[in-house]
This record gives structure tokens, sequence and C-alpha cells, in this order.
């Protein structure tokens, strides 16, 4: 028993490891038969595209050649029907470029007959404005002659006119002094003489009062000592006398204040006399302040004169100056016109090459408007405007042939424009239809998206094998 235990197993073991070997075995039998078959079936799929693809290419190739030689036929037929439309159209142009060479000869002969015309008459206005352009020269130079000679003669009166007044004002002013210094003498004569008679006067007066009244005081004080010796002598019988005496004494008291008074009243005649002095010393001042006064203005009004003399002088040179500019300026706006007048001609010449033959027949062509129309534009235009636009037309109604003729051209400009637009539309029309032929015509390298029917047969077979 102790022996068998050990056998089992092994027995056990080995089928394990026999059925194992045989799992792998056939695990590996069968991965090689699919490595096999699906080598086998690469190969016959690579077979089959590689046989699809050069019956394809033949087909192709075979249906391009079908289609160019189809294509061919009716590109060689079009072009035989283009080959003689062109050369018919060649043949129009043609006889239409001979008529219009010969159209072409005759409108330079009339061109070339109208442009010696033409030159003639500009020869003829440019002489009449150069001849024009003299006087007009001849005449300014006159003009400046006869100013400068008419300014000359005014600067000589006004010159000869200052120098007499310059003269005239300083004798004025000569004898205005001389005037002047004789009154100031008389009057400080008269002045000394009426001081020194005053003075004598007043000085006799006083000596004839002092005398007096000297003689009197000594009568008086003669009295005065008599009637005190009487009184000595007898003292009451001259009482009366006392009396008699003492209202003389009040009475010559009253005589000395009169002569007081007359004393002070000459005094203030003095004092009077030296205050009408004194105003005669200040009125004597006050006029030779006056001529003073008169002679400073007398002295600015001739500095003004002199300066309104040098003004005028600038004045009349800043005039002169500025007829010099306008005449050049004159001269130069003459010549902007004639310049100008020039450039209208060059370019009425370079529109009447480019006139048509109607145009020169008919330059102006009839207006669009009824006539009851036109009639009432005329009532409108003769009507008295009154808007500042209105009246702003009315001084352009000279130019309606100018705005006739450049409307015309404007309209045709706007013609050939549009014109120029629609060709150029079926231009880009017929470039479309000649890329669509053209795009027909042509092959397509490319492999097309829908296959052949017989690839499609072909390919519907390969799964029936």
């Amino acid at each position: 028993m102790a022996g068998l235990r050990p056998t089992a197993p092994t027995a056990a073991q080995d089928k394990l490891l026999l059925l194992q070997r045989q799992a792998l075995a056939e695990e590996e039998a069968a991965k090689a038969k699919r490595e096999l078959l699906t080598r086998f079936l690469q190969e016959k799929l690579s077979r089959e595209e590689q046989s699809s693809r050069w019956g394809l290419h033949k087909v192709c190739t075979l249906w391009r050649s079908a289609q160019r030689r189809t294509k061919d036929q009716e590109l060689r037929q079009d072009i035989e029907i283009l080959s003689q439309t062109f050369t018919r159209v060649m043949d129009c142009k043609d006889s239409a470029i001979e008529a219009l060479v010969t159209e072409l000869e005759e409108a330079e002969e009339q061109q070339n007959r109208a442009l010696r015309s033409h030159l003639h008459l500009t020869d003829q206005l440019l002489h009449l404005q150069r001849c024009r352009l003299g006087d007009l020269e001849q005449g300014f130079s006159a003009q400046v002659g006869a100013l400068k000679a008419e300014f000359e003669a005014e600067r000589k009166a006004m010159l000869e006119q200052q120098d007499w007044e310059s003269c005239c004002l300083q004798d004025m002013a000569l004898a205005m002094e001389q005037d002047h210094a004789r009154n100031e003498h008389e009057a400080l004569l008269n002045f000394q003489s009426a001081r020194d008679d005053i003075k004598n006067k007043c000085w006799q007066d006083q000596q004839y009062s002092r005398l007096q009244l000297v003689a009197r005081l000594e009568g008086l004080w003669d009295q005065i000592q008599a009637a005190r010796r009487s009184y000595a002598q007898a003292t009451e019988k001259k009482k009366v006398e006392f009396e008699e005496l003492k209202r003389k004494c009040e009475k010559t008291s009253c005589e000395i204040d009169a002569q007081a008074k007359k004393l002070q009243k000459l005094q203030d005649m003095v004092t009077s006399t030296r205050g009408q002095i004194a105003a005669q010393l200040q009125e004597s001042e006050e006029q030779t302040q006056r001529i003073r006064d008169e002679r400073e203005l007398a002295l600015q009004k001739l500095q003004k004169l002199r300066a309104q003399l040098s003004q005028a002088g600038a004045t009349a040179h800043t005039h002169l100056v500025t007829l010099t500019c306008q005449c050049s300026a004159t001269l130069k706006v003459l010549r902007q016109v004639v310049e100008k007048a020039q450039r209208v001609l060059r370019l009425a010449e370079m529109c009447r090459k480019l006139e048509t033959q109607e145009e020169k027949v008919l330059p102006f062509y009839p207006s669009s408007l009824a006539e009851w129309e036109q009639q009432k534009a005329l009532r409108v235009l003769e009507e008295t405007a009154g808007e500042p636009l209105a009246q702003a037309l009315q001084d352009y109604v000279g130019l309606e042939r100018f705005w006739q003729r450049f409307n015309k051209a404007k309209l045709e400009e706007k013609g050939l424009e549009r014109a120029r637009a629609a060709l150029a539309d079926r231009n880009q029309e017929l470039r479309g239809l000649l890329q669509q032929y053209l795009a027909g015509a042509t092959i397509n390298q490319k492999v097309p998206k829908d296959l052949h029917p017989l690839l499609t047969t072909k390919q519907n077979l390969h799964p029936q094998k």
C-alpha cells in the first residue's frame, strides 16, 4: 500500500501533461493554419486588386480614347465654323476700317481747314490784344507822368506856402515880442510916475497937516499958558473962559481926529494904489503869459503844418507806389487772361479733334421741351428775380449753350460707361461659357467616382467564385 501511493499521482500527472501537450500542439496547428489561410487570402486579395486596377486602367484608357476621338471631331468642326466666322468678321472689319480711313482723311482735311481759319483768327485776336495792351501802356505812362508833374507842382506850392507861413510867423513873433516889450516899458513908466505923484502928494498933505497941527498946538499951548497965568491971577474970573477953552480943546481934538481919519484915508488910498499897481503888474504878467501861450500855439500849429506836409508827401508817395503796384498787378492779370485764353483755345482745338461729323454740322442738339414749355421758360427768365439765387442764375444765362454741350458730353460719358459695363458683363459671361466648353472638351485626369458598368459586373462575379 505504501508502494502504490506514489505511482498513482505520477500517472495522473503524466496524463495531464500529455493532454496539455496535445492541446498546445492543436493550438499551434490551428494557429499555423490560420496564418497560412490569412497569408493565402492576402495574396489572393492583392492579386485581385492588381487585376482590378489593370482592368480599370484599360477600361479608362479605352474610354478616354473614345472620348478623345469624339471631342477631336467636334473641335475640328467648331474650328472650321469659327474660322469661317472669323474670316467674315475680318472682311466686315476691313471694309469698316477702309470706310473709317476715308472718313478720317476727310475729317483731317476739314480739321486742317478749320485749324488754319482758327489760327488766322487767333493771330488777329492776338494782334488786336497787343495793340490794346500798347495803348493801355501808353495811357498808363501818360497818366503816371501827369500824376508825377501834378505831385511835383503841389509839392513845390506847399513848400513855398510853408516858407511864406514860417516867415510870417517869425515876423509875427518878433512884432509880438517888440509890442510886449514896449507895453511893459510904458506900464513901468506909468507905474513909476503914478507912484511918485502919489508919494509927493501924500508927503505934501502930511507936511501941510503937520504944520497946521503944530501951529494950532503952539497957539493952544500959548493960550493954555496964558490961561494958566490968568487962572493963577484970577481963577474965578476965567472959569467961563476955561469952559470955552475946554470946548475949544474938544473941538480941536475932533479936528485932530478928523485929520487922523484923513491920514487913514490917505493911507488907504496908498494901499489901494499899491493894490492897483500889483493888479496891473499881475495883468501885465498874465498878458505876457498869454502872449507866450499864443506863441507856443503858433509854434505848435507850425509843427502841425510841417507834419501835415510831410504826411501829405508820404501819402502821395504811398499812392504812387500803390498805383504802380496796381498797374503791375493789372499787367499780371492781363497776362494770366491771355494765357487762359490760349489754354482755352488749345482745349477747343483738342475738343474739335474729338468731335464727330454730326457734332461738327449740328453742335447743339435741339431742346427736348415742348413749345409751350419753352415759352413758359422764356417768360420765367424774362421776369425780374427777387431771390439772390435767381439773380445769380440770371448772370449765367449766357452759358446755357456751354452747359448744353457739357451735359451732352456727360450723358455720352455715362452712356459709354454703362455700355462698357454691359460689355464687361457680356465678356465675363462669354469667358465663363468658354471655360465650361473647354472643361467639357478636355478629359479629366482623375479617376471617376462612379465605376464603369463593366467593372461593377466583374466585381459582382468575384464573390460567386
